[in-house]
């Protein structure tokens, strides 16, 4: 076979000292013929490449620098393709080039731990969806539509370009060193290469995180599906459709992903449709309008039951299932941009960019624009799904760039797409749909009087818009609708109508856009809850080492009740909160979730040293000094800042006043039992602020302790300690990326020859 060299001796083959099988074709492409695909420049291909840096350089000309009373939203679209393009095709190159340095000789996992319940090999697009649809939670929709307040410039750059150098860096090296290790996570890793006082440190800090950021996640669901018959219906037959597609891959017609693919999207549109003739049915309505407490039971159940069932019947089919309609709205909507070519009249900075007592949440712009955007440009729980239930799902090494860094820059594409639909409205409307009821008033009359008062150059919003806004979208009230869920559906809207259908179909996009917002979510809660019960099983297992047995199924079922009763419990508080639990809840999963970013590049940054990979070890430093410095520089404002608006304990001690002193309301509280509700809110927020970030300065200091001890090991030319699992040659095959090379296809069509059967006793099935 031309450019795959046959090394078949007596024997076996002796590759790098991993003793291949002789009698199967090899389970690599050579890996010069690599080298010289990767290095071959034609004419061609240096023009794409000069045309794409060439159109990302314009639009950034135009968001940046070239800035009248508008902006066209195209400008948003060209530069953040161009720019993931380029960063995945070089910067990430580097890092596979000079940092993870794949070897697709070795098994994954996947392949040498299968056990057809955890660890399963898993086709790298299928994976790809799996992954893309777990990480991509309520972070990037919701974040960049709440610092959408400061302008669209400051969200741009840090969701573009921190992704490129931080988000995708960590995703994917998370990924790689887990899979390394077997799939350990993260908390797990920490406590092997830092010792024990940083790894217990990450692992108390991710499993307190842990549970914060799934409840925040099972929330967003449970505000967007409460009282919605058609979203109840639509995302509840996502789950028979996913059961069906893992039994059609697995027995029915096995290897065939492209045939049940087609098959889960004609379902799933089906279900779409169907939701929204179910909901105008008189038994539709009744069955499938539920409160949002038995929704959040509901989920506490489905949380319970994911997370125990073999992962190829539920998780990755229905994750797969999911991203048809997570990419496929968010490039619909990428597409409509193009063609409406909606102008945007909200400034590069906004008026609140430097002040810290904005409308829509409190803080100057350094640091809380960085944890508001919580997961469009860097997030830990990414950290949490990279080291546990993907790297126990990946064929071949090579493929951890493609799952881990390409999914992280789609999930980026989709904070952008939420923030120019955000931008996209009217700036008045923004305000008077993210601003709460306490400063609105409510109505559509008091809450254009507040707009107007506000001063915004270019706003004056009358309540005839406000209205008839509502009426467009179908509904009741669009005042107050805070979130930013909410926002982003009516933004959604504005652009689609404008692309197909008209006014007319303006309730059809809303509520099509807020049950796609929970279909989403709910895809994060249940991958987030296997993850939350991998890292339990880890903490447990070094005490008890049956724990760390992820097939032993009685510790996964207790670990998995342990964290759903967690985060359930948090849940619950949520939802029954008299304040509503979004308010008391996201500012916390904001900073947890980028200090639990912090860990995780921590944990590579001494992984990295111990490799002594020096050299590049700055890729990792990087990001990791900015995550560092944001979120301690955000903890200790949340902490310590005397203005109630930001400071958790100053907030604690005006509402202790106000009840000390006898009132019956005090600020956004309007009774006593809501001011009580602040009170207790806060004080949990802030001492979990306290935990928080104490645990992570422990565990970045002793990385960093790790981290010149290995230095000064290298240079003594003492060996360091590698915790990386033995390596095992591989008996499978598959390509790396997206689309086959050559000299994949090539080598793919020798493992074709080869009888299915013979393949799948070679591989230990």
């Amino acid at each position: 076979m031309a450019g795959v060299p046959d090394q078949r001796k007596n024997g076996s083959r002796a590759e790098g000292g991993l003793a291949t099988d002789p009698d199967l074709p090899p389970p690599a492409v050579d890996g010069a013929r690599l080298d010289a695909e990767d290095r071959k420049w034609t004419p061609a291909k240096i023009a794409l490449w000069a045309a794409i840096a060439l159109l990302g350089g314009v639009a950034w000309f135009m968001l940046a620098i070239v800035r009248g009373e508008t902006v066209n939203a195209i400008w948003f679209v060209f530069a953040s393709v161009c720019t993931y393009l380029i960063g995945y095709r070089f910067y990430s190159k580097v890092i596979e080039r000079y940092i993870t340095k794949p070897d697709d000789r070795r098994a994954t996992p996947a392949e040498y731990k299968a056990d057809g319940k955890d660890y399963v090999r898993t086709d790298r697009n299928v994976l790809f969806g799996h992954h893309f649809a777990a990480i991509a939670g309520a972070g990037p929709l919701v974040g960049p539509v709440i610092a959408a307040q400061m302008g669209y410039l400051p969200g741009t750059i840090w969701i573009i370009v921190g992704v490129v150098l931080a988000g995708a860096v960590q995703d994917y090296l998370v990924m790689f060193f887990s899979m390394r290790r077997g799939g350990r996570s993260l908390g797990q890793m920490a406590r092997e290469e830092l010792g024990v006082i940083g790894g217990t440190a990450a692992l108390v800090a991710t499993l307190l995180i842990m549970v914060i950021i799934v409840a925040i996640l099972a929330l967003v669901v449970v505000n967007a599906l409460g009282e919605s018959p058609w979203g109840v219906f639509s995302v509840g037959m996502t789950i028979p459709i996913a059961l069906f597609m893992g039994v059609y891959l697995r027995y029915l017609r096995p290897g065939k992903v492209m045939e049940v693919s087609i098959i889960g999207f004609v379902l799933l549109m089906a279900a779409i449709i169907g939701g929204g003739l179910v909901a105008q049915t008189e038994w539709g309505a009744a069955v499938f309008h539920l409160d949002k407490v038995t929704i959040a039971w509901g989920l506490i159940i489905y949380g319970f039951i994911a997370a125990i069932l073999p992962v190829w019947l539920l998780l990755a089919p229905r994750d797969y299932l999911s991203t048809f309609m997570k990419i496929g709205v968010i490039v619909m909507l990428a597409l409509a941009i193009i063609v409406v070519r909606p102008e945007v009249t909200v400034p590069a900075f906004s008026e609140f960019a430097s002040r810290e007592n904005g409308p829509v949440f409190s803080g100057a712009l350094f640091p809380f624009l960085f944890v508001t955007i919580a997961c469009g440009a860097l997030s830990g729980f990414h950290a949490l799904i990279s080291s546990g239930t993907t790297p126990k799902l990946v064929e071949k090494e090579r493929q951890t760039r493609y799952i881990g860094y390409g999914g992280m820059l789609m999930e980026s594409f989709v904070a952008i797409m939420a923030l120019v639909a955000a931008i996209s409205i009217d700036r008045g409307l923004y305000f008077a749909m993210n601003a709460p009821a306490a400063l609105t008033g409510g109505t559509v009359e008091t809450a254009a009087t507040w707009v107007n008062s506000l001063g915004l150059a270019g706003v004056n919003i009358s309540p005839d818009l406000l209205s008839e806004t509502a009426r467009n979208v179908g509904e009741q009230s669009i005042v107050s609708r805070t979130g930013g869920a909410p926002t982003l559906a009516v933004g959604l809207a504005h652009i689609m109508h404008q692309f197909v259908g008209g006014t007319a179909l303006m309730g059809f996009w809303y509520h099509f856009a807020i049950m796609f917002e929970a279909l989403f979510i709910l895809t994060a809660v249940d991958a987030g809850t296997r993850v939350a019960r991998f890292m339990l099983q880890d903490s447990i297992g070094n005490f008890v080492p049956k724990f760390k047995e992820a097939s032993w199924r009685p510790g996964a079922w207790l670990c998995t009740a342990i964290m759903v009763a967690a985060w359930g419990a948090v849940l619950l508080m949520g939802v029954t909160d008299p304040l509503g639990g979004i308010n008391t809840l996201f500012p916390l999963f904001g900073i947890a979730n980028q200090l639990l970013a912090a860990i995780a590049l921590a944990v590579v940054l001494a992984i990295v040293a111990k490799r002594g990979t020096f050299k590049y070890l700055w890729i990792v430093a990087l990001p990791l000094a900015f995550a560092a410095v944001v979120t301690i520089t955000a903890s200790y404002q949340k902490i310590f800042s005397s203005t109630p608006a930001v400071g958790y304990f100053a907030n604690n001690a005006a509402f202790s006043k106000a009840l000390a002193d006898g009132k019956k309301e005090f600020g956004t509280a309007k009774s006593v039992a809501a001011m009580e509700a602040v009170v207790r809110n806060t004080a949990i927020q802030g001492w979990l602020s306290v935990i928080f970030v104490v645990l992570s300065i422990i565990v970045i200091a002793t990385a960093l302790l790790a981290t010149a001890r290995a230095f000064r090991d290298r240079s003594a030319g003492v060996a360091t300690t590698d915790n990386e699992d033995p390596a095992v040659p591989s008996r499978v095959f598959a390509p790396a990326g997206l689309v086959p090379t050559t000299a994949e296809r090539e080598l793919a069509a020798e493992w074709a020859k080869v009888p299915a059967e013979a393949r799948l006793e070679r591989a230990g099935h």
